[in-house]
């Protein structure tokens, strides 16, 4: 008799165990596709930011980025705030701004392919210099920014794009 309690009392605990696992499974999945409506909503109201942590030069190693960097994309507006390695053709005495300037967008084309992903295009141009800016976000979050420009050698950013909110 106590063998049989015991493989009952084994089978309840089992089975809360399981939909324990389960429930929470769900909710996993619920928080991942809320965030991905609206990670989807933000790039197609133009209002995302990319925190960078890699940067790949066109010549030279990979590097890890140790401060924040990032680009945001605001309406019309495009705020770059990223590092620049590499060759630089022609550029104001001292180096110029390079990648760090806000100046407002040209151009802007969004594709989403059949994977869900963002694909976006556009030009912006600064007293220094102009620049295509070609974006990759992945329904993830997970994002790659390649930079080319009249006067520079192109880069290539990785890193994770986020909706937009203002510091409050």
């Amino acid at each position: 008799m106590k063998l049989q309690y015991y493989f009952v009392w084994r089978g309840i605990i089992l089975f809360l165990m399981m939909t324990g696992c389960s429930a929470s499974k769900q909710l996993k999945n619920e928080e991942k596709i809320i965030t991905e409506a609206n990670l989807l909503q933000a790039i197609e109201n133009r209002s995302f930011i990319v925190v960078t942590d890699r940067a790949l030069p066109s010549s030279g190693n990979a590097r890890m980025l140790t401060s924040t960097y990032s680009l945001t994309i605001k309406g019309d507006t495009v705020k770059s705030h990223l590092p620049f390695f590499g060759r630089a053709y022609n550029v104001p005495y001292g180096g110029g701004n390079g990648l760090i300037f806000e100046s407002s967008i040209t151009d802007y084309q969004l594709i989403f392919d059949k994977k869900g992903m963002a694909k976006i295009e556009f030009k912006t141009k600064t007293k220094e210099d102009r620049y295509t800016y070609m974006i990759q976000i992945f329904k993830n979050g997970s994002s790659s920014i390649h930079v080319t420009s009249n006067n520079r050698q192109p880069i290539t950013f990785i890193g994770k794009c986020n909706p937009f909110t203002p510091n409050l």
